[in-house]
């Protein structure tokens, strides 16, 4: 890979990292249509969510396997199918988050502190997660092995810990949703 393909993927990942999270943010300020005139497809959003976060930890873990295991193909079958994953989640949380109005946390207590302190957490991260994946993902198609393998080792636990900590907000918050 040639050296002006670096600086152009540099910039795409610089742009895609700044637009998503911007998109996100800009998805809590809009206004919502009507919950009463809202699709009921849409409501299955989240739970489809929860599927994807599943798949996505299970297959980040069979990853580390593979690759531990030198079985590259398999590991290459696991990344990408996460990073499809991942951007079909990102699809799903924009539909449902630009339709359904929010749903407030209702526990009281110290689950209350529990679960906002998981989905701070899990927000923050996955700001951060998507330039440490576009990274990985650059260093192993340009065979830049050694970084890749420098970039994964934070890569893959922020990845899983977005995966795993989407998955427990998820039925933290479920109870309370009006549908």
């Amino acid at each position: 890979m040639e050296a002006n393909d670096g600086r152009v993927f540099k910039r795409l990942f610089i742009l895609i990292s700044i637009f998503i999270p911007s998109i996100v943010a800009v998805l809590l300020f809009l206004p919502k249509g009507d919950p009463n005139e809202i699709n009921p497809w849409i409501y299955n959003l989240p739970f489809i969510n929860a599927i994807i976060n599943t798949l996505t930890a299970i297959l980040l873990i069979l990853g580390v396997y593979f690759v531990k295991n030198a079985k590259v193909q398999n590991h290459k079958i696991c990344m990408i199918s996460s990073f499809i994953l991942g951007a079909l989640f990102l699809v799903f949380y924009v539909i449902y988050h630009s339709n359904a109005p929010s749903t407030a946390f209702g526990g009281e207590g110290f689950i209350r502190y529990v679960y906002f302190f998981f989905l701070l957490s899990h927000v923050l991260l996955a700001f951060i997660v998507v330039p440490l994946v576009l990274s990985a993902i650059y260093f192993a198609v340009s065979e830049k092995i050694e970084s890749h393998r420098k970039i994964v080792k934070f890569t893959f636990p922020v990845w899983l810990y977005v995966s795993v900590t989407g998955i427990i907000v998820y039925f933290m918050i479920s109870p309370y949703y009006p549908y």
